[in-house]
């Protein structure tokens, strides 16, 4: 027993169960509060598979029509929306839409202007406390990273946006806030955004709360991660080269390899 108290690798191991365990523990403590994320098959998740670029550009619109009204998106320039969800007319079209204040001029004076490709979104306030002032105290997120920052990401967001609903008998909401159980403590201050037929999509597709929550998931999975389709190739072309040459290298390593284990070494008596 106490050899083993002094084995450092033995301690080791130990400690790293306990810590393990407990932190399991108080994950399931946390989100006890609420309901599991539904998972759902989303089509970007199986590894040769890339995103629906359709539903991306789909989730763009939503977000610029009803999202955009409170949440910003200022880690996505226009320009990288072309070639993704817009053409580079519609995406300059939609940025000329912007008024952005730029300068200083010759003159040391600020103007407005157009916006360009390079420019974001127009953020919905101008600063924090403006942001908390509208929405009862709460801060609407930045939605550029929002599927990396949820624990559950992509599930959690069409959870959340299809999840809410009256709330139980024996709970009372505070004015302002909202229920949906896959929000942690059930109260949430965002309204439901989302409507049946709240928008109309230039392909036909109908706009339902679930179809509207898929697509725009699909488009912040997309802002959160622009460079999945591109890593998916690569990751493909990496495993077919490295699998086309496991054939001749095992070749040239056994005809380098067998004469030498193959020799018999005698030592003079």
């Amino acid at each position: 027993m106490f050899k083993l108290l002094r084995n450092k690798k033995f301690l080791f191991g130990v400690g790293s169960l306990v810590a393990g365990a407990t932190f399991s523990f108080v994950n399931i403590q946390a989100s006890s509060n609420s309901l599991p994320s539904t998972p759902a098959p989303w089509s970007h998740n199986a590894p040769w598979s890339g995103y629906d670029h359709a539903s991306i550009r789909r989730g763009f619109f939503i977000y610029r029509q009803v999202c955009s009204t409170c949440h910003s998106l200022k880690l996505i320039p226009y320009r990288t929306l072309v070639g993704v969800c817009l053409t580079e007319d519609e995406a300059k079209a939609i940025a000329a839409e912007i008024e952005v204040v730029d300068g200083p001029d010759q003159e040391g004076e600020m103007f407005t202007r157009p916006g360009k490709l390079t420019d974001t979104p127009p953020r919905p306030y101008q600063n924090e406390n403006q942001a908390r002032a509208a929405n009862n105290g709460a801060l609407p997120s930045d939605l550029s990273l929002i599927v990396k920052a949820r624990p559950g990401g992509a599930d959690y967001l069409f959870s959340l946006l299809t999840g809410y609903r009256e709330p139980p008998a024996g709970i009372n909401l505070r004015p302002g806030l909202h229920y949906n159980p896959y929000f942690p403590g059930g109260a949430i201050s965002m309204a439901q955004a989302l409507m049946n037929d709240v928008i109309e999509f230039d392909d036909g597709t109908p706009s339902t709360i679930s179809q509207l929550a898929k697509d725009v998931t699909t488009f912040l999975c997309w802002t959160a991660e622009p460079e999945h389709d591109e890593r998916k190739k690569t990751g493909i072309k990496t495993f077919v080269i490295l699998a086309s040459l496991s054939i001749p290298l095992l070749y040239y390593k056994r005809l380098k390899w067998a004469p030498i284990k193959s020799r018999i070494v005698k030592f003079p008596q």
